[in-house]
């Protein structure tokens, strides 16, 4: 009877444990996806009730536009450096943790808090960093005897943006040591016991084991290092975050672009389409980093189940 009423009911059950991720799928992701194309095909500028249809002649000006182009490279070059340094870099706080060290605990607390401080107040804190006359990195390289670097402008920018996006490694530590805490040591052991030395066991048994977790990490980390926006215009020495024209070159990414095109310009058709093509490129990586997982990912179960 039992049995009986569950096949009844098993696709109803199912129907009703989806419906919440349903609905925010399409109120959150699907709607405003469509909504954002709809404005990328006018020339909408985000308060006068007159605007028109202009067909695709937003996308046509991008790909003419050298500016965009430029801040697209820069980002995929911002990306190409800082996602494998956070993967390494969780990678290494993961392993350091993980052994049996005297207060073990409160480490991980250490290096996982810089992880949940919020964005602005973290961006405001290295802005107070990096000040060239008033900053603690200046200070210290002073009594090095090195003179005062400018680091909020060219060609230092980058790599102080570059510093600030891998202060976070605790979120990526979390999520790894747990994955190294998961590795069964039978396997460890039986490496070392094959004459395996310590490097070897880590190269050649724990990263294939946990290499489906540094997968999600990558992934995720290109998404969010094209996305980011608030750190280089908070990090820009300017007076107001709508000083868009102020933030260094260096550090001048797609979002930057993106955001003065909407806030400075009111071009809200014409930053839809940029909104757009970032998507596509972004899904476009995401395929081959996918493609080429299949190299390098080791998963106990093979892709086709068996």
């Amino acid at each position: 009877m039992a049995a009986r009423s569950w096949s009844r009911y098993s696709n109803r059950t199912f129907y009703l444990f989806v419906s919440p991720w349903v609905a925010g799928f399409l109120l959150l992701t699907a709607v405003p996806l469509g909504y954002a194309f709809g404005m990328s095909l006018t020339n909408f500028d985000g308060s006068s009730p007159r605007w028109r249809w202009i067909g695709l002649r937003n996308y046509s000006e991008l790909f003419r536009d050298a500016d965009a182009w430029a801040a697209m490279a820069r980002t995929i070059g911002f990306t190409a450096l800082v996602v494998p340094l956070s993967v390494a870099g969780a990678l290494g706080l993961a392993v350091l943790l993980n052994r049996r060290l005297k207060a073990v605990g409160l480490w991980r607390t250490i290096f996982f808090l810089p992880s949940v401080v919020p964005v602005v107040a973290m961006a405001i804190m290295w802005k107070l960093v990096f000040n060239r006359d008033a900053g603690l990195l200046n200070a210290v390289l002073g009594v090095a005897g090195v003179e005062a670097v400018t680091w909020l402008v060219d060609p230092m920018a980058f790599y102080a943006l570059v510093t600030v996006s891998l202060w976070g490694l605790g979120g990526g530590m979390v999520i790894t040591l747990a994955a190294l805490q998961g590795v069964p040591p039978e396997l460890e052991e039986a490496a070392v016991m094959d004459g395996a030395g310590r490097w070897h066991v880590f190269r050649h048994v724990t990263v294939p084991m946990i290499s489906p977790v540094l997968f999600f990490q990558v992934v995720t980390g290109v998404i969010a290092s094209f996305q980011i926006v608030v750190q280089p215009l908070l990090l820009a020495e300017t007076n107001s975050i709508a000083e868009v024209g102020k933030v260094p070159r260096g550090t001048h990414l797609y979002m930057v672009q993106v955001y003065e095109e909407f806030f400075a310009s009111s071009r809200f058709g014409y930053g839809s389409a940029m909104l757009w093509v970032c998507f596509l490129v972004i899904l476009a990586i995401t395929v081959l980093v996918q493609r080429s997982s299949r190299l390098w990912v080791y998963y106990e179960v093979d892709n086709d189940g068996r």
